[in-house]
């Protein structure tokens, strides 16, 4: 059984096409579940939508589940429609997202770390003039943020655990301990890390996480999912076939998925 828990859509500004078109390019990949996943507004701001190109308003958030929750009924039968959303994490605002997320029948929720500093992981001029032990502390920083997020139960999936690396390849060979602490705590904590596809579109090529990550996981007993982080209908199911093959050499016999926040698993 094929599945794709990470698509965006036209609602979070840098994204193309319908909802609909996701749902449809998952039936034209051979997929059974779709997860529509965009990106969730900044509710800790107290604005209604500061970053236009990053993420929707908070009004649109309702008309979003609205528009999910009905393409779910009608597309039952054809292909399983899940209610997700990718959600920032900040530390500072986690009780104001809890609260959010509790009014609405999520299938899950997908926490990412796209910030760490209040600058954008993405940001490969971070970088730059830093010698080795502020990487080290920038790297630190980055994966105390995720094993927060992986603590705070807000959340079923963790995404892209390694996305830092996206336009700065050299993230990788930074060495910290932080990685397999963070491994490790994402075990105890039973959360699910995705393999995400879309890290070949961007410098560092490939996908997140790295294997040398998922033997990690492996090791410390985190289950695993997938999303291609379609920003584009596609891209929906990007790789399935070549992650599935690379997780089983890795050793991992299944990945999961969820339905109303409860654990499914499909044998690889």
């Amino acid at each position: 059984m094929k599945f794709d828990l990470h698509t965006h859509h036209t609602r979070c500004g840098h994204a193309r096409g319908s909802i609909r078109d996701y749902i449809e390019a998952a039936l034209k990949a051979g997929l059974q579940v779709i997860g529509i996943s965009d990106h969730s507004p900044y509710f800790g701001s107290g604005k209604e939508q500061p970053f236009p190109q990053i993420a929707m308003g908070v009004s649109e958030f309702p008309r979003y589940i609205e528009e999910v929750l009905q393409l779910k009924a009608e597309y039952q039968g054809r292909i399983e429609v899940l209610l997700g959303v990718e959600s920032d994490f900040f530390p500072e605002h986690a009780e104001v997202y809890r609260r959010v997320y509790a009014q609405y029948p999520f299938d899950y929720v997908i926490g990412s770390v796209h910030k760490s500093d209040g600058i954008s992981i993405f940001n490969k001029n971070r970088w730059n003039k830093l010698n080795m032990r502020q990487r080290v502390e920038q790297k630190e920083r980055y994966y105390d943020l995720i094993q927060q997020s992986a603590r705070s139960g807000m959340f079923q999936i963790l995404g892209h655990i390694d996305a830092m690396k996206g336009y700065y390849p050299e993230f990788s060979a930074i060495q910290t301990k932080a990685v397999e602490d963070t491994l490790r705590i994402i075990g105890q904590e039973g959360m699910a890390i995705e393999i995400n596809t879309s890290g070949k579109t961007k410098d560092c090529g490939g996908w997140y996480p790295a294997d040398e990550i998922l033997e990690l996981a492996l090791h410390y007993g985190v289950q695993v999912t997938f999303g291609s982080d379609a920003h584009d209908p596609h891209r929906v199911g990007d790789d399935w076939d070549e992650v599935s093959r690379r997780l089983k050499e890795i050793g991992f016999r299944e990945w999961v998925y969820f339905v109303q926040k409860e654990r499914r698993s499909v044998p690889l």
